[in-house]
């Protein structure tokens, strides 16, 4: 802070605002108050205080200080800024407490012989002194889960594009009186609609099937639920809904290719050729960007990215697969709510499709 720079931010808290209870700053961190805290334990220095004095060998000084956070919450900006900054600080914080209580406790067992034998049946409290236990609440494992939750939901973005190209000429095909009457417009509109979302039915259950084929834990048989408990990775990911978990999971894929596809859709049909690309360009650009890495910890220009469909599909995959604080509403919410806004847009989009191919209007200019 003295220096100036940028900090990622951070702030003293007293015991009483957690009622000097550790399981509440825990609570509060898989609460997504905080990305991490540090706990000075309570008692921490008189237990120090009497290793020395009465040479308790049960004295760890792992157990003065615990830095509780959840890595799986955005291990990317984890482990690549926060965790470094904290790990200094406790590096300084022990050797800068170690220099400092060595030195006094040395100088009184000069005179003090029952010091100086207790020293020699406690060294731990010597060297490190301090410690700090480390509790991923909620640990990004198994590493597998990494397309899942970053790089590969841009699949979720091409698959629902390249959709739109696919299907159209299938679509066109009803409108052509060949051995059937043509659809009516309305008819059109419904098939073309309810064709889309069906095909986005199929696909999102294929592209969630490829997170179960690299066996990211879908069944439960985690042994701690616990929110404030570290969670044991032997057990794999542990996911939010038990058996229960690829369903919804699978479903928060379909509606996000609703979210995402039914958007490509109306554009696609009124832009049409070659400008789909440059909107494909800016819909991949502006969904990563505010959804591989966490707003909180963004310029403030990124907030809009709340709003976007990618973003809430990230967070909602991450409290599926890691069992993290659930916003899983909100999320489903903002998703629907895009898909709605272009269903309701759909009828106009087809009806300006229909036009640009009565009046053979073509985007290229040749």
């Amino acid at each position: 802070v003295a220096s100036g720079t940028p900090t990622l931010g951070w702030g003293p808290l007293f015991g009483s605002d957690f009622n000097y209870d550790p399981i509440a700053v825990r609570q509060a961190v898989y609460n997504w108050d905080a990305w991490a805290a540090i706990i000075i334990m309570p008692n921490a220095t008189s237990q120090l205080y009497n290793a020395v004095q009465n040479g308790n060998t049960s004295y760890d000084p792992m157990g003065a200080c615990q830095l509780i956070y959840q890595s799986s919450r955005d291990d990317t900006n984890w482990y690549d800024f926060m965790y470094p900054i904290i790990s200094q600080f406790q590096t300084q914080a022990t050797t800068m407490v170690g220099e400092q209580w060595a030195k006094m406790v040395l100088q009184n067992a000069t005179t003090d012989q029952t010091l100086l034998r207790n020293l020699v049946n406690v060294p731990q409290a010597i060297s490190p002194a301090i410690g700090f236990s480390e509790f991923d609440l909620r640990p990004f494992y198994p590493y597998t889960a990494i397309p899942a939750t970053t790089i590969g939901l841009i699949y979720l973005i091409i698959l629902s594009f390249f959709s739109f190209a696919f299907y159209l000429p299938i679509w066109f095909r009803f409108l052509n009186p060949q051995g059937h009457p043509p659809l009516r417009f309305i008819e059109f509109i419904v098939v073309r609609w309810g064709g889309t979302v069906l095909a986005y039915f199929f696909l999102s259950l294929a592209y969630s099937f490829v997170s179960l084929a690299f066996q990211i834990n879908f069944s439960g048989g985690n042994p701690i639920t616990s929110e404030t408990q570290a969670t044991d990775i032997a057990y794999g990911n542990p996911d939010a809904y038990g058996h229960g978990t690829f369903p919804v999971y699978w479903m928060l894929n379909f509606v996000a290719m609703c979210a995402l596809g039914l958007a490509c859709e109306n554009v696609a049909m009124v832009v049409g050729q070659p400008w789909t690309g440059l909107w494909l360009i800016f819909w991949v650009i502006t969904n990563v960007s505010t959804g591989f890495y966490d707003i909180d910890i963004e310029p403030a220009f990124f907030r809009w990215g709340y709003a976007w469909p990618l973003h809430n599909v990230v967070e909602a995959s991450r409290q599926i697969l890691f069992g993290l604080h659930s916003r899983i509403g909100l999320d489903f919410g903002v998703l629907f709510a895009w898909a709605a806004i272009n269903t309701a847009i759909f009828p106009l989009t087809c009806w300006f499709l229909m036009y640009k191919r009565k009046h053979q209007v073509h985007e290229y200019w040749a």
